[in-house]
């Protein structure tokens, strides 16, 4: 008998009775959001404004861990941070119904940020530079770290049964190259200070409003190193990157101090997360959002291309680093 997906139950009656076991009162108004990791909706609450709705997947995170997450976030919010912490409802931030974790957020509008923009690249690193700044003065001790371990070997040893035979011995011969380039600019960078950090610093994840920037989901928060939040702004060519990077750090440097070594690790973390992309989408292929959603992964031509991104990779990793 198949083993039913983690959301299998989680049925649309079933999301609005979990929010009305917080006290607040579902009107019926169900709308899904973006999101495959998590199950996202936007509900309408009666005689208040809309809530955004997370709930957790089974079986990710334990509950101190994403009560990390709830933590990290009020703490930024206690210092005026634009981010998006869930709402204490009942002196909780999270919850359980049917078997399911979740945690409501109030409603941010916003739209998508342009990142071909001078002031809002230093806008940006402004705000990354104050969250770091807070990201510092703690540890996690429940969240993981960013390394080549988990990213790296790990995502490798998932991948091992998903190749096509013959492709199999090019991608075992160009991810291993890969994996041992990555731990050359590690070791170029030497020992770099691990803070807490968003850990997903992508477009999807900022909503931009006339009053600036706002992180709306800090799920995959962790451990890392501070250029882990600022690389994914970086887009074009060497020279494009350069000029973008310069932009970022006239912000963040006006609240956090940004180490230069850790420049050796950009083209290093943008190849552990294209190897561990490959592997989450291998991780979730039970969830029938996934197959759905992503229906190139695992066809001859996907592995070709990363074959080649993983090769273009080891190209840049060997070239001299971006300069602060």
């Amino acid at each position: 008998m198949d083993t039913p997906h983690p959301y299998s139950a989680l049925t649309p009656d079933c999301a609005l009775d979990a929010l009305d076991s917080t006290g607040l009162r579902a009107d019926g108004r169900l709308l899904a959001l973006n999101s495959y990791e998590n199950r996202v909706y936007q509900m309408g609450v009666e005689d208040a404004a809309p809530v955004v709705v997370k709930f957790y997947r089974p079986g990710r995170w334990s509950d101190a861990a994403i009560l990390e997450e709830h933590a990290f976030t009020a703490e930024l919010a206690e210092r005026e941070i634009p981010v998006v912490a869930p709402l204490a409802l009942n002196g909780a931030t999270l919850h359980l119904h049917a078997g399911y974790r979740f945690a409501v957020y109030p409603k941010q509008g916003g739209r998508m940020p342009e990142f071909d923009r001078a002031e809002t690249l230093e806008w940006m690193g402004r705000f990354l530079g104050r969250i770091h700044a807070v990201g510092a003065m703690a540890r996690f001790a429940h969240r993981p770290t960013l390394d080549l371990d988990s990213f790296g070997y790990a995502s490798r040893d998932v991948l091992r049964d998903w190749l096509p035979a013959d492709l199999k011995p090019a991608w075992d011969s160009v991810v291993d190259h890969a994996l041992q380039s990555v731990a050359y600019c590690y070791a170029r960078a030497g020992a770099v200070a691990a803070i807490r950090l968003h850990g997903d610093c992508h477009a999807g994840n900022v909503l931009w409003t006339d009053a600036g920037p706002h992180f709306v989901d800090f799920d995959d928060a962790r451990m890392g190193p501070a250029v882990q939040d600022l690389w994914m702004l970086l887009s074009g060519e060497r020279e494009q990157q350069q000029a973008q990077l310069n932009e970022i750090l006239a912000g963040y440097e006006d609240f956090m101090e940004f180490d230069p070594r850790e420049l050796h690790l950009v083209e290093a973390l943008r190849t552990l997360r294209l190897i561990h992309h490959a592997a989450w989408l291998a991780r979730r292929w039970d969830d029938p959002a996934f197959p759905a959603a992503f229906p190139w992964f695992n066809t001859q031509q996907y592995w070709q291309a990363r074959i080649l991104e993983l090769r273009e990779q080891i190209a840049l990793m060997d070239e001299p680093p971006l300069v602060a």
